[in-house]
């Protein structure tokens, strides 16, 4: 698991291959990731926007940035969690990922930004 905090949010991720949903004969390589948010503050925040820096060996690199994390905009109270679980597909066996949120105080409107540890997305058999 790949945790950072930041403005006291913290962010783990946790990824996984996923064999069921990849075609590796045409160069498509599927990978879930689970998210855990916690707000750290003494004060209630709400997850706005994503940006994420998508990487493959193949060198390929996307952006992909929108509004909130799988349709919603998650508000989090001092002390609370808010997980979910996306996906995103590579050319190649091997990766990564990295990025930030953009929060929202729900006190004051102030917006600040969080970033996303970088993980890799790697198939387990280029492990050995």
């Amino acid at each position: 698991m790949d945790t950072l905090i930041t403005n006291d949010v913290r962010i783990s991720v946790e990824a996984f291959y996923q064999p069921n949903y990849s075609k590796p004969d045409v160069g498509e390589f599927v990978f879930a990731y689970r998210i855990t948010i916690e707000n750290l503050n003494s004060f209630t925040v709400q997850l706005l926007r994503r940006h994420w820096h998508i990487f493959d060996s193949a060198g390929e690199r996307r952006e992909v940035e929108g509004e909130g994390v799988i349709g919603k905009q998650p508000i989090l109270q001092p002390g609370g969690v808010h997980q979910y679980v996306s996906w995103s597909n590579l050319s190649s066996e091997i990766g990564s990922m990295q990025g930030t949120y953009q929060f929202r105080r729900t006190d004051t409107d102030e917006m600040f930004d969080v970033d996303i540890p970088q993980f890799r997305l790697i198939t387990p058999y280029r492990l050995n």
